[in-house]
């Protein structure tokens, strides 16, 4: 591994690093692309989208340097010394094994990719190239209170972990067979990505440790839904899904994700439940601050817990990884190991819904 020198970082801070964009969708285009314009010292250089045609208009509109025809030709543009993926999961895996072969640092967003075989993969090459950059984009639903959480977990404030009760309602509507097909419908562009149960576990992850074994039950409600070539095709991916799952550190947790809930299912909420106390995080959307309450052992009942100013997080993805290409932090959010993790539960919940069985993940 390489050591740098004092010297290095000095330098490393004043270069200029330049980012090249392979799919700028939605969430490159809210988030990443003004997150890492206002970056000292980044410049936006180039795009790749699924048409030259669809990579001028993103140019056009985003001030994003130059259009190339094909993501390979962004890659390999010696130029280049960053690039952000935002394409779907399913050339996650391709492309960030040939950027890293191109020696380009890597933000990839989320999930990570298909399955986990994809997934260690890209963490093996990753290891292999210690001196570039492997980010995947975290989920942001409870960065602004995950930290005092943690802390009142580490702390003693529940006690022991017995269970967690998450409830995830990921959509507004009942079922409805004429709804458009989001890619998370889609196996052949998701993989064992079902709707946001990666993006949750994930969030679960940091505060209460990984899973050791898996139990799923998970139903097709809708089972056929609108292409976006107006065609209609069968859904092979759950929209309600059930899981029961134990901590490798003790405890159970009972997860259940649906898109099929109805409009008058709760807000999603999750409850930690202790030998010594008892928090429930409630959030309603990202607009929407998640609210902590909590209550222990002798206490009347359950209170609102203010999250300390010092400890409030917030989103800072771009400049986590601009800092960490220029040496002076460490990815956290998220890097690939973490992540690899959370693509291991999803396999683990594809084979337990279709063999019925309990499955045992990897030891953490």
């Amino acid at each position: 591994v390489h050591e740098f020198t004092v010297e290095d970082y000095r330098q490393m801070a004043n270069e200029t690093i330049n980012v090249g964009f392979i799919g700028a969708g939605t969430n490159t285009a809210l988030r990443h692309i003004p997150g890492l314009r206002a970056q000292h010292g980044v410049e936006l250089v180039g795009v790749a989208n699924r048409s030259i045609e669809s990579s001028q208009t993103a140019v056009d509109k985003y001030e994003l340097g130059e259009a190339y025809p094909t993501w390979l030709d962004l890659v390999e543009d010696p130029e280049i010394d960053a690039i952000c993926i935002g394409t779907w999961p399913y050339m996650h895996s391709t492309i960030t094994l040939t950027g890293l072969d191109n020696g380009k640092h890597v933000m990839c967003e989320a999930r990570m990719a298909m399955n986990g075989a994809e997934a260690r993969d890209m963490l093996a090459a990753s290891i292999a190239n210690p001196d570039l950059i492997t980010q995947v984009v975290p989920p942001p639903h409870l960065m602004l209170v995950e930290q005092h959480l943690i802390d009142l977990i580490t702390d003693g404030y529940v006690g022991d972990i017995v269970n967690v009760n998450a409830h995830v309602t990921d959509g507004g509507g009942f079922p409805d067979s004429d709804q458009d097909s989001h890619w998370r419908h889609i196996r052949e562009v998701s993989g064992n990505n079902v709707m946001t149960t990666g993006i949750w576990y994930e969030n679960l992850m940091r505060l209460v440790g990984t899973a050791s074994s898996v139990s799923a039950n998970a139903q097709i409600v809708v089972p056929h839904r609108r292409g976006w070539d107006g065609n209609r095709y069968q859904m092979t991916i759950p929209d309600q899904l059930d899981v029961i799952y134990s901590l490798s550190g003790g405890g159970s947790v009972n997860l259940t994700v649906s898109t099929v809930s109805g409009p008058f299912a709760p807000p999603t909420e999750i409850w930690i439940f202790g030998t010594e106390g008892t928090l429930r995080i409630q959030t309603s959307g990202l607009q929407n601050d998640p609210v902590v309450t909590g209550a222990r052992d002798g206490d009347d009942g359950m209170s609102e817990i203010e999250i300390p100013t010092e400890k409030r997080g917030g989103w800072r993805v771009e400049e986590e990884f601009i800092n960490a290409i220029r040496g002076t932090e460490k990815i956290t959010r998220s890097n690939f190991t973490d992540s690899v993790k959370y693509m291991e539960f999803t396999d683990a919940i594809q084979e337990s819904w279709q063999t019925g069985k309990r499955v045992y993940l990897p030891s953490s």
